[in-house]
């Protein structure tokens, strides 16, 4: 089954390949879309593309933060050079100023070497292929203690969701129980009222009958709490379905506190209306857990 994720998370992993040492840490927390940003060194600039696509093959939509470190264990090979060129020139020019000028011939390797450009250093060319290899087997293992993190959260949000949406149920149920008990105390008051005003035992049941109706009407909400059912049972369905699924229960969110809100105005007897409210507290905490469901 697979399971829905948080887009918060965190993994990193440090791995040593052919005398060098990665580091890789991912982190994320929520966004609308999927935002990558890789920051690694000049040495590895090549190889950014490749890391936001092995993120991209992990992450739907959440801010995605890459950090990448390199370390030669043994120190590189690097090779100092003298650009005989340039120092020679350094030489000659020094040797010119003494004599032209009279001045004292202090020239030493310390002082020529302190010149722009006298030394070069030469490093071995890298092998971008392995290189790329080696980095993307370390961000790997960073995807997937990241992608654990996100699942065992995402569990316990599942886990809470489904709760609320029984509590949701149960509640449901008290209104539409409360809902057919208020139309039959209507109907009482309403027939208690007309024979107070009419003084008399002999009323037109039928009138009665057609204010209840009317009143019934007004206060039913037997189509709105189905559809709220409705909509429980597709959040339960996506839940099962697992994925990337928080835009979609985010939408349907939206369409569950309408229905709310329409029982909400439906509903004329206080003990209801406090369970409408709590319907829509149930809802809240959903919508934030939702937030943070990729």
């Amino acid at each position: 089954m697979t399971l829905i994720k948080s887009m918060t998370g965190y993994g990193r992993a440090v791995a040593s390949f052919n005398g060098r040492e990665f580091t890789v840490e991912v982190r994320s927390v929520n966004n609308r879309y999927l935002d990558c940003t890789v920051k690694l060194p000049r040495t590895l600039s090549f190889a950014e593309d490749a890391v936001k696509q092995a993120v991209k093959a992990t992450v739907s939509r959440g801010k995605v933060d890459v950090f990448i470190s390199m370390r030669t264990e043994n120190g590189e090979d690097v090779t100092v050079c003298v650009n005989r060129g340039v120092a020679e020139g350094y030489l000659a020019a020094m040797r010119t100023l003494a004599a032209d000028y009279g001045v004292t011939d202090d020239i030493s390797v310390s002082l020529l070497a302190r010149m722009p450009e006298v030394f070069s250093i030469e490093k071995p060319q890298l092998d971008e292929a392995e290189l790329l290899k080696d980095l993307l087997e370390t961000v790997g293992q960073a995807l997937a203690g990241y992608d654990a993190m996100r699942t065992a959260e995402g569990a316990a949000m599942d886990a809470d969701l489904r709760s609320r949406g029984e509590t949701i149920l149960a509640l449901v149920s008290q209104v539409e129980q409360g809902s057919a008990q208020t139309v039959s105390d209507y109907r009482a008051r309403l027939e208690a009222k007309l024979k107070e005003v009419l003084a008399s035992a002999n009323i037109d049941e039928s009138r009665i009958l057609t204010e209840a109706a009317i009143f019934a009407d007004k206060v039913a909400v037997d189509e709105e709490t189905v559809r709220l059912r409705s909509h429980l049972q597709q959040m339960n369905t996506m839940l099962s379905t697992g994925g990337a699924v928080g835009r979609k229960l985010d939408f349907l969110l939206q369409e569950m506190n309408r229905e709310a809100n329409t029982i909400g105005s439906k509903c004329t007897d206080v003990h209801l209306a406090r369970i409408v409210v709590e319907i829509k507290a149930e809802l809240e905490k959903i919508r934030e857990q939702t937030q943070n469901i990729e």
